[in-house]
């Protein structure tokens, strides 16, 4: 079957949060569409070697964030919203500029200089 989960030792993030960003990325970059099936809770933990568990952790975090939805008995899938990709990447990019942010205070940058580097920037982009 194989679904090519690359999990890393090294990453130092737990396992199960590494699945939750994998199934994430999936969806934000259309792959698993709304509405798509995922693979079952034990059909994924022996594909990507973890235990059944840590993809139980997985699942039932991306139920209460909302991007999945479990019905009992058939299964898991990906949540019916048209723009949930739109919305995962989003999300994504929130987290990317909290962490600019934090990185803009540790130099002393305040808010207008860091919208000035990233006015600069934007053409090159």
């Amino acid at each position: 079957m194989g679904h090519d989960f690359i999990l890393s030792q090294s990453d130092g993030r737990p396992m199960y949060l590494q699945i939750m960003e994998q199934i994430k990325l999936r969806i934000a970059v259309g792959d698993w569409q709304p509405g798509f099936k995922l693979p079952s809770i034990r059909e994924l933990a022996v594909d990507a070697k973890v235990s059944v568990i840590t993809i139980k952790r997985a699942y039932q975090d991306l139920e209460t964030e909302g991007v999945i939805v479990t019905q009992q008995g058939k299964g898991s899938f990906v949540a019916a919203e048209d723009d949930i990709g739109q919305r995962l990447k989003e999300a994504e990019l929130d987290q990317h500029l909290t962490q600019v942010i934090k990185t803009a205070k540790s130099v002393q940058l305040d808010v207008e200089e860091l919208i000035s580097r990233l006015r600069k920037r934007w053409p090159e982009a």
